[in-house]
């Protein structure tokens, strides 16, 4: 077994230990298509599979609204509870830094695989969401004057 199989392979350990079957789900799945040779797969995962996964995410995140749990009522009513206009203000701030994540990481791809082993250790060990690498990357840009 090759050493990027047994990377893959730590870290679906460390997701099983941490009981986070999002991580241990991706890492069998990445784990199993180089074993079974479907390399050929990577390339459209990696052209892909961000926009996919914040498809997915954003689906996700405004099913609430859709189904009808959050009222419109509720929506207008954000605009005028602090902690609503904070969570607002947030929200933007965090969507910047993604957007400016995504720049860094298509501009700098030595930093991708620091950010990556941080995500999923963070992930793994603090019961962590592995929505963190575009953020993180956010944030190093700010701190390396990138992007």
């Amino acid at each position: 077994m090759d050493v990027t199989s047994l990377l893959l392979l730590a870290f679906a350990a460390l997701g099983i230990l941490s009981s986070n079957t999002p991580i241990t789900v991706a890492m069998t799945v990445l784990l199993l298509l180089r074993v079974l040779g479907l390399q050929q797969t990577f390339p459209w995962l990696e052209k892909y599979g961000l926009t996919l996964g914040i498809i997915i995410l954003t689906i996700g995140v405004m099913t609430p609204l859709a189904s009808g749990k959050i009222s419109l009522d509720t929506v207008w009513h954000s605009f005028l509870h602090w902690k609503s206009l904070a969570a607002i203000g947030i929200g933007m701030l965090v969507a910047y830094l993604g957007g400016r994540g995504v720049t860094l990481m298509g501009s700098q791809p030595t930093v991708v695989a620091g950010l990556m082993i941080g995500t999923v250790l963070g992930v793994a060990l603090f019961k962590g969401v592995p929505v963190g690498p575009l953020i993180a990357a956010g944030i190093l840009s700010l701190l390396i004057g990138r992007a």
